[in-house]
């Protein structure tokens, strides 16, 4: 890695879209055992020739397996009540899978997470078109987007932390979008058994940034069934209600009364076939959560996951202003995880931590505009227990 690929981020203002303070993480008792160094193995060549690399970190009893193409998670093992190991997230293989993939399984995605209506924004004055790869929408970055790109990776230990920093810089016009975006996504597997995620970008022309961690969950082990018996809770009182396109129609609409309230804990199955019409549109849950917490300068805890079976519970912390609940809806059979087993509807679950969809757009949404000599800064914590 470049010197002055790292200094770029390193000495750019700390002023940014929600700057947080690093190293805050969920503290919990350090009963788990420490991790060694990160390893690297080889997993596959893309057809232009460029080696892809799969990187396995373990720390405070949790295991992370993480690709260099698309900074995807290609594994998460956590134990459950028995102390009994499983991969809860969804993925291939082999790298094949990836490539033609379309699901965007543990992605790193950007530079835009989530729609983007028609692929257009007008940011100061001028209009800029973007790459449309959900029917006439931009989605997750575009054709192209962070999910597709190999990623330079370098790992490191921290006292009793291991992780990796990826980067990828993004050539202006790449996607349509405005500026050179230079992109550190670290994670970071602390002694406690944490996963912990931090995005920093800076740019040198005005754009609009939206990153976020596409993982699909199931915490009774991939490949394993349904997610409708897990339990979820969402500090969130509002959502984005969307059209036929999936793009927020600008209402902040109240959960209560509703099936997309999950202020207290709920099976994901309970209300997901009542008809609600937003339920029918999306074929079961795709929609922003509105947190009640708004932008903070701190992750704050806002979901609960828990699967009764096995006792495994996911706790997400974020300093972010909203949660993209997916419910797995258009998974349909034809896919096979590591497992062997065919990925059905409903059978995992994706809570991207977000600036809202389609904020370009829409002024009444918290900005994700990024200037230059400003840091593009934000935190995601993941907690395990059993």
């Amino acid at each position: 890695m470049e010197l002055n690929r790292r200094t770029v981020i390193a000495g750019a203002a700390a002023t940014g879209l929600a700057a947080t303070t690093l190293g805050t993480g969920a503290a919990r008792a350090a009963s788990r055992p420490e991790g060694g160094k990160p390893v690297k193995e080889y997993f596959g060549t893309l057809a232009d020739g460029t080696k892809v690399y799969r990187w396995s970190l373990e720390n405070g009893g949790t295991r992370l397996k993480v690709l260099s193409y698309g900074g995807i998670i290609q594994s998460l093992e956590i134990p459950d009540r028995h102390g009994r190991y499983a991969n809860v997230s969804l993925g291939y293989d082999n790298l094949d899978a990836y490539v033609k993939g379309t699901t965007f399984f543990g992605a790193t995605i950007g530079r835009y997470g989530n729609r983007i209506a028609k692929g257009q924004f007008t940011l100061d004055g001028k209009k800029y078109q973007l790459s449309v790869n959900d029917g006439v929408n931009s989605l997750h970055g575009g054709a192209k987007g962070f999910n597709t790109k190999v990623w330079d990776i370098e790992p490191f230990t921290a006292g009793h932390d291991v992780g990796l920093h990826l980067y990828y810089t993004s050539a202006d016009g790449e996607m349509g979008y405005p500026g050179t975006l230079r992109t550190r996504v670290t994670f970071t597997l602390t002694r406690h058994g944490d996963w912990r995620i931090d995005y920093e970008a800076t740019t040198d022309r005005p754009t609009v940034v939206n990153l976020t961690n596409h993982t699909y969950y199931n915490l009774a082990g991939e490949g394993s069934g349904s997610i409708y018996d897990h339990e979820l809770w969402l500090a969130a009182g509002r959502f984005t209600p969307t059209d036929s396109g999936l793009i927020p129609t600008g209402e902040l609409a109240r959960v209560k009364g509703t099936p997309f309230d999950f202020t207290h804990p709920k099976p994901i199955g309970r209300d997901i076939r009542t008809g609600h019409p937003q339920l029918v549109t999306a074929k079961g849950y795709d929609h922003n959560f509105v947190l009640d917490k708004g932008v903070t300068a701190r992750p704050e805890h806002v979901v609960t996951l828990r699967d009764p079976e096995s006792g495994r519970t996911l706790k997400i912390f974020t300093d972010q202003p909203g949660v993209q609940f997916y419910s797995g809806n258009f998974l349909d059979g034809t896919l096979v995880g590591p497992s062997g087993h065919t990925y059905r509807q409903g059978d995992g679950l994706a809570l991207e931590t977000q600036h809202f969809p389609d904020s370009p757009n829409e002024p009444t949404f918290p900005s994700t505009v990024l200037r230059p000599g400003h840091t593009y800064r934000t935190t995601t914590i993941h907690t395990f227990s059993a």
